[in-house]
């Protein structure tokens, strides 16, 4: 299916997002800015009707408290409820559900399966982990099928998330790894640009411009190693002069423990992911 096939076969169906929180209504922006879904084909739920109205005319959407006539008039219904609210949601609207409507979560740690068993027939499921980037078109959205799920169904899914950035496809096997990483790395390189920053305070550069050097000099190395598809470890050495600048603060790096620190940040993640999965 190519990608123009996907965006016409997207257009003809209806799309709810049951928990327009924060990545909700980040996706519920994004498919009305994109055209993925005609307007008129969109709709989600919030838990309170005050937010439910002011919602609905901030996007020029229906908005409403009810999930199960929401899943009922959908064709493709979106989890983005929490965690522990999961199980009571997928069996409130079970009574909509049906073999070829297609359920995607973004909840944390839930397992396609769990959502399969709550859902009471033998419907499609697909489990994504969507980033906070999303927000300005940056995201990274890994993406993992379930046991019912067809090659369009998951070609469908990578263009529905292709609105908030890149997608990768992933054994469910590996979301909670995709979560330790790409879920909250954000958070830890925010940490690094912050630290960044400071530095170049520390060494007199007025705040604002320490902060945009730190951050454009992220997101531009970032950019390099995604366009140029080398090795990070080989674009750091072409920085890096001999007896230069740049190999006395890698030599204070690897002193001070970052490699080390990070690697054990996503893998704390990892293992938390892990352990609200069983929870």
């Amino acid at each position: 299916m190519t990608s123009k096939q996907s965006s016409e076969s997207a257009s003809r169906l209806h799309i709810a997002v049951l928990g327009a929180g924060k990545m909700g209504g980040i996706l519920v922006q994004a498919f009305l800015r994109s055209g993925l879904f005609p307007r008129e084909h969109v709709a989600a739920t919030v838990a309170h009707e005050s937010r439910a109205t002011t919602l609905s005319k901030q996007f020029g959407i229906t908005v409403t408290t009810d999930n199960l006539k929401a899943a009922k008039e959908a064709d493709i219904i979106l989890l983005g409820v929490k965690p522990q609210q999961m199980e009571d949601v997928v069996s409130g609207i079970a009574p909509a559900l049906r073999p070829g409507k297609l359920l995607i979560s973004f909840a944390a740690s839930v397992k396609t399966s769990a959502i399969e068993e709550a859902a009471k027939c033998k419907i499609s499921v697909i489990r994504a982990m969507p980033n906070t980037p999303a927000m300005v078109g940056a995201g990274i959205t890994a993406i993992a099928r379930g046991n019912f799920v067809t090659d369009q169904q998951l070609a469908l899914a990578e263009q529905i998330f292709a609105t908030v950035g890149r997608t990768v496809i992933v054994d469910e096997k590996h979301m909670d790894a995709v979560t330790g990483l790409s879920g909250s790395g954000p958070a830890f390189l925010y940490i690094i640009i912050e630290a960044l920053a400071e530095a170049g305070v520390n060494v007199g550069l007025p705040r604002d411009i320490a902060t945009l050097l730190a951050a454009q000099t992220t997101y531009g190395a970032a950019k390099m190693v995604l366009e140029t598809g080398s090795h990070p470890a080989l674009l750091k050495d072409e920085v890096t002069t001999p007896a230069g600048c740049t190999v006395e603060g890698i030599l204070e790096l690897e002193e001070g423990g970052l490699r080390v620190t990070l690697i054990k940040a996503v893998k704390r993640a990892t293992a938390r992911a892990r352990e609200l999965a069983r929870s």
